[in-house]
């Protein structure tokens, strides 16, 4: 009978592998396989030898109907993973299930490890409701804006991120979010797993700290239950540029440090640019 069997494998320690997930996998007819070295290596622990193919995030699109359609003209039991973890959640696979369900080829989940379930668990956050939000924007203004609404969304939040990028996206949560506490979770499972808590700038200095932070990988789990409610503020279009511009200098900004600040949060360039030549004129700001 055409199946696909959606199986979960181990984010870093072998021991959490299911029997029933190895097994899955030592019967299949086909492995679809995120990266098929990565699973060649699992199958070497674990004596599974079937015939593997690739589908990853670059070729799935185009790859899912064309296995879909093989696994149900061979009959086959396919056998969906992905490097570690479970497929389709943050990682390739869902466009090979979604072409599954369409032909009535039954999709059966065989669950196991998940870098964001387990982070979750050992945060101490009530996370009776979560949202996963998978990896965040690189770009400082769309980071930004990305944090505003997730502040303002469901109280715990799970983030995936780059070693190379722990500290920026720290740092950006502890400009926009100071209030959230922090559990960051680096190589869950394995050898020199670790977790620091905290408030982000408390979390932020520890990283800074530690010469092995861009080693690794991570999953942050944010508390927002004290983060404030933004309340409703007056449009930006109705307050000048350059009144902006002069509230962050009070704040004790530089003029050009209150420019970059307009710029990132959406303002036109050229139109902070005339603002500031104005109001350096009026009143000398540098």
């Amino acid at each position: 009978m055409a199946e696909l069997y959606v199986v979960a494998t181990p984010i870093g320690n072998l021991g959490d592998f299911s029997s029933r997930g190895i097994e899955t996998l030592k019967t299949a007819d086909l492995i679809i396989a995120e990266d098929t070295r990565v699973t060649m290596k699992l199958g070497q622990v674990f004596s599974f030898r079937a015939r593997m193919v690739s589908c990853h995030r670059h070729n799935e699109e185009g790859k899912a109907d064309q296995l879909a359609e093989q696994i149900l003209s061979e009959n086959l039991k396919a056998a969906l993973v992905t490097d570690a973890g479970t497929p389709c959640i943050s990682d390739p696979g869902n466009e090979v299930a979604a072409a599954c369900i369409r032909r009535g080829i039954p999709v059966i989940p065989v669950p196991g490890c998940s870098a964001g379930i387990a982070a979750i668990s050992a945060s101490g956050f009530d996370a009776r409701e979560f949202a996963f939000y998978g990896f965040l924007p690189r770009e400082k203004k769309d980071l930004r804006e990305k944090l505003k609404q997730i502040g303002q969304g469901v109280k715990v939040a799970v983030v995936h991120e780059s070693p190379f990028r722990i500290v920026d996206l720290t740092r950006m949560i502890a400009e926009v979010l100071p209030d959230a506490r922090l559990a960051v979770c680096c190589d869950l499972t394995k050898l020199h797993e670790k977790i620091l808590y905290g408030a982000p700038q408390e979390v932020l200095e520890r990283l800074l700290a530690d010469e092995k932070t861009e080693k690794g990988e991570y999953c942050v789990v944010m508390d927002l239950h004290g983060v404030p409610e933004e309340k409703e503020e007056k449009p930006a279009a109705e307050i000048s540029v350059e009144a902006r511009l002069a509230e962050e200098i009070s704040r004790g900004m530089t003029l050009r440090e209150a420019q970059e600040l307009l710029i990132e949060k959406g303002e036109k360039k050229n139109a902070v640019k005339q603002a500031a030549l104005r109001l350096k004129k009026s009143c000398g700001a540098e």
